[in-house]
């Protein structure tokens, strides 16, 4: 939705890339979930909601301490 009319395959690419560059094909198909219903870890939580910031290619993107709570190795992954 946020990427307006843009031909499906180029759609599809560019959410392929994203998911690949932050390591989110193991939860690729899985429900998100919500407070009652744990589905993904908190560290693919904080990745979704950096994907769904960069679909847009934005300039400029300003995350709020994206790495807080995460061990030292999902936060390299994310930087």
């Amino acid at each position: 939705m946020k990427l307006g009319h843009v031909e499906e395959k180029d759609r599809d690419e560019k959410v392929l890339k994203i998911i690949r560059d932050l390591s989110l094909r193991s939860c690729q198909y899985t429900k998100i979930g919500n407070s009652v219903t744990k589905t993904i870890s908190g560290g693919e939580r904080k990745r979704c909601a950096i994907a769904v910031e960069l679909i847009t290619d934005p300039s400029v993107i300003i995350l709020d301490e994206p790495t807080s709570g995460l061990d030292s190795f999902k936060a390299l992954q994310i930087v």
